[in-house]
């Protein structure tokens, strides 16, 4: 399941621009705004202390939020925030507004489960993680916090693609022209197939050979 889902407090903003926002920011507050559901946007302030425990709590792009705006609460969900380049200030954040049957395209965390189920891992193989999210469209009510990755079974040279992947109902991976790849277990560098070993082997036996012709040759000169 996804986050718990939570509520800030905000104030309308009459006013918009950067000589309004820099005016919030100096009184601990930081502009946002609300958009989507066919409605026009409302332009908001909220406190800057309770935007920043969300934002670095996790999560925040996938957990519902309701917003409390004079006594209107309108759920919504954040799409997207901006950050002082040099102090890693928030400095704006936008939100959709979440109507009954909304659906939203999101990044969905991969979580992987049973690697020491794993005999390729057991074995020594590296688990190479292709995409650590996934971008899926699911109705906004039911935001999965993350996707699950069974690992049980999985040889060096194997690997999970989405189509092994249980999601919730609604939910749909955004790529669809192909069961793509999300992780695999490669052989580790230090551990070379025995093929690569003879055939190294073989290599080696092949310069010794030349280098003893080579001898001979200087020899009888």
């Amino acid at each position: 399941m996804s986050h718990e889902s939570y509520e800030l407090k905000a104030e309308a903003r009459d006013r918009v621009g950067k000589g309004s926002a820099r005016a919030l920011r100096r009184n601990g507050m930081i502009p946002a705004v609300i958009y989507g559901d066919s409605k026009p946007p409302l332009a908001i302030s909220l406190p800057y202390k309770d935007v920043h425990l969300k934002l670095h709590a996790g999560g925040f792009m996938t957990t519902l939020a309701t917003i409390d705006v004079g006594g209107e609460k309108i759920q919504v969900l954040p799409r997207d925030y901006q950050l002082d380049p040099v102090r890693d200030f928030t400095m704006h954040v936008d939100f959709l507004r979440i109507g009954k049957d909304s659906i939203v395209t999101v990044n969905i965390p991969v979580h992987f489960i049973n690697e020491e189920k794993s005999p390729g891992i057991k074995r020594g193989g590296v688990l190479n993680i292709v995409r650590h999210e996934v971008e899926f469209t699911v109705p906004a009510t039911a935001i999965p916090e993350y996707i699950t990755v069974d690992l049980d079974g999985l040889d060096i040279g194997d690997g999970v693609h989405i189509s092994a992947v249980t999601l919730p109902e609604g939910m749909k991976p955004t790529i669809t022209d192909r069961d793509f790849t999300i992780a695999t277990v490669a052989a580790p560098a230090s551990l070379k197939s025995e093929e690569e070993e003879a055939a190294e082997a073989e290599e080696a036996e092949e310069g010794e050979d030349e280098e003893t012709e080579g001898e001979e040759g200087e020899s009888e000169e």
